[in-house]
């Protein structure tokens, strides 16, 4: 009885050990750390993007855009909206011809989100991950990792980055939120950009004559 007992703990242990060791896979680990630290000593950076979107029932969306990022500050340009994170406030600017307006938040309130301050690092807490075949992405051999949330009520349930193996660039990456939804960015034109001033990030009211602020602080 005793050796039974002895044999399933030793098969739970070597079982759990196993699980672990596939959740967390070291190869995908030396990519995403790589890419990690290639971004944090940059600094900052400025890169042009292609975003898409693709429902689970075919319908889609394709929009261009420009992103800034600063540490954890960033700037994201697209046609009829800009969104201001200086670290502190988010202020999301949205113009038509019809009408403009701003949503202020808190930082902390977007806090779990994924934004373009966090995708290098976000695999850190909450998130298994696995390398993937590799592929050719924008004319170039990439690593695939491919992250898989924690918590079932995350609001992507998977991420797929490209990472340039040559550069540990991350050229671009795909979002999977579990109901068919598919969210794809994908950068061009990166270039460092360490020293941008502060106020690139705030939004200015003042700037803005007759706009509707919604204060949601």
């Amino acid at each position: 009885m005793k050796f039974n007992i002895l044999l399933f703990s030793l098969f739970l242990l070597t079982a759990v050990s196993f699980q672990g060791f596939a959740q967390k896979d070291p190869k995908a680990k030396v990519v995403l750390d790589g890419m990690s630290q290639k971004y944090q000593s940059m600094k900052g950076f400025t890169a042009s993007f292609d975003y898409t979107f693709q429902d689970g029932g075919g319908a889609g969306d394709r929009q261009t855009g420009e992103i800034a990022v600063s540490g954890e500050k960033y700037r994201l340009k697209l046609p009829d909206q800009e969104i201001y994170n200086d670290g502190k406030t988010v202020w999301t600017f949205i113009q038509t011809n019809s009408y403009k307006e701003v949503t202020i938040n808190d930082a902390t309130q977007m806090e779990g989100e994924l934004t373009p301050s966090n995708i290098y690092k976000m695999y850190q807490t909450g998130f298994n991950y696995k390398l993937l075949a590799d592929k050719t992405y924008q004319g170039k051999a990439v690593n695939v990792v491919e992250l898989t949330a924690l918590k079932a009520n995350a609001p992507f349930k998977q991420v797929k980055l490209m990472v340039d193996k040559a550069t540990k660039d991350l050229l671009g990456w795909e979002m999977f939120d579990g109901q068919g939804g598919v969210f794809s960015y994908s950068f061009k034109n990166m270039k460092a950009a360490p020293s941008l001033p502060a106020d690139y990030f705030v939004f200015d009211v003042k700037k803005h004559p007759g706009i509707e602020v919604i204060d949601l602080r």
